[in-house]
């Protein structure tokens, strides 16, 4: 079993980000999990302690980003699980919209690795 805290869940709809998103982070030593929806990712959350961080993407069908910090801030025990928007939204206002809603960060795609390392190693 994994140390609790120890992964990164990337949720993103796009498969093509998250093998992006996943060979870089494991790359710096990360360990990864995945979700392509929020739902998803909520039964993850749920299941599995050792995430220890969520890199959500905010425009997802079904249930955007929005929704799903607001499901995951209902978890018991993990109302104060980090997560980072991860978007192509970045218009003026947008990273106040991400953080208003729950987000604890924000970076925006296409992603700036360096940034988004720091960003991990702040909260990991």
């Amino acid at each position: 079993m994994e140390k609790k805290g120890s992964s990164i869940l990337i949720v993103d709809d796009d498969s093509r980000n998250i093998f992006a998103l996943s060979l870089v982070l494991k790359s710096k030593g990360f360990k990864c999990l995945a979700a392509a929806d929020g739902v998803s990712g909520i039964k993850m959350i749920n299941d599995k302690p050792e995430i220890g961080i969520v890199l959500l993407d905010m425009m997802m069908p079904e249930m955007d980003g929005y929704e799903c910090i607001s499901a995951i801030r209902q978890i018991a025990g993990r109302q104060s699980l980090p997560i980072i928007a991860v978007t192509a939204q970045a218009m003026p206002g947008d990273r106040e919209k991400c953080l208003a809603a729950g987000a604890g960060d924000y970076v925006s795609k296409p992603v700036n690795v360096d940034l988004l390392i720091g960003i991990l190693k702040k909260y990991l």
